[in-house]
């Protein structure tokens, strides 16, 4: 998607299971498919959540 800067973290590894976030726009997409479809989200509540231990296992 052009326009955007896509973010992936620093945690990724070479598997591409990893998605990439762009702000300030919220968008989501697939790091193995950088064409394909995007998903809006709101991005600041994700963050929230995952700094907040949510998504701890």
């Amino acid at each position: 998607m052009m326009g955007h800067t896509w973010r992936k973290s620093s945690y990724s590894n070479a598997n591409g299971n990893c998605v990439e976030l762009s702000n300030p726009r919220g968008l989501i997409r697939d790091s193995k498919d950088p064409d394909g479809p995007t998903l809006r989200a709101d991005v600041e509540t994700f963050l929230r959540a995952v700094k907040s231990g949510r998504f701890e296992a």
